[in-house]
């Protein structure tokens, strides 16, 4: 059993998870069910706080333990609850043609995940500190790629539900570069990320509903017609 606290098993078993991260990110671009969508972006938050938990067991860090059972129980568990309630009342399960083609967004993504790995290797230097001090360093690509695709997809994406994902998603990079590189921020600071995100999410999703009711869709771009 020695092997779970050695280092080096705790960075193979991150950059694991952060790969199942990206996966998923990318994934979610070429993916229309909305339901489906919702829910991969709770596995992508499940594994993120499994990151946080690994990240906190090697190197001691009480206040990441925190961290990460808010993102269990917020974005794992609570916002998707919130947004398929949405998606339900609403009625509307598939996303419409997005702006770029799936395909072509399929590459696009894969072309901000190169610039990810581009702009991270300048901050990567494993042989200036100690294999416990680096643990969870080499996932800023993963975290910087997470914040460039979410940014993309609410963008690309017209209904305001899945732009509200794609926010989510950029939170989510935020807060996996902020454990990869300093172990967390301030508790409190973190505490008023998530209070924010809550707030922003409940407001969109609120948006979302009456965009809904009015218009009989969620395209934001309906929200045209109101110029007058």
């Amino acid at each position: 059993m020695y092997f779970i606290y050695d280092p080096q098993f705790g960075n193979t078993m991150i950059t694991l998870m952060a790969a199942l991260v990206l996966v998923l990110q990318i994934a979610t671009v070429g993916q229309r069910g909305l339901i489906t969508t919702i829910r991969m972006f709770a596995l992508q938050s499940f594994f993120l706080a499994s990151i946080a938990c690994t990240i906190a067991f090697f190197n001691q860090a009480g206040h990441l333990y925190i961290a990460a059972l808010l993102t269990l129980v917020l974005k794992a568990m609570v916002l998707p609850y919130l947004l398929e309630r949405t998606v339900d009342r609403v009625g509307i399960r598939k996303e419409i043609e997005p702006l770029i083609n799936v395909p072509l967004s399929l590459l696009i993504s894969g072309c901000l995940t190169l610039v990810g790995y581009v702009v991270a290797e300048s901050f990567y230097h494993p042989e200036e500190t100690s294999a416990r001090s680096a643990l969870g360093h080499n996932t800023l690509a993963v975290a910087i790629s997470l914040f460039l695709i979410g940014f993309f997809i609410m963008l690309n994406r017209r209904k305001a539900l899945t732009q509200v994902l794609g926010l989510l998603s950029m939170e989510n990079g935020l807060f996996l570069a902020a454990i990869s590189l300093t172990y967390g921020m301030p508790l409190v600071v973190e505490l008023g990320v998530f209070f924010d995100v809550i707030v922003a999410v409940m407001v969109l999703g609120i948006l979302a509903y009456r965009i809904g009711e009015t218009f009989d869709s969620m395209d934001v771009g309906k929200l045209r017609s109101l110029r007058g």
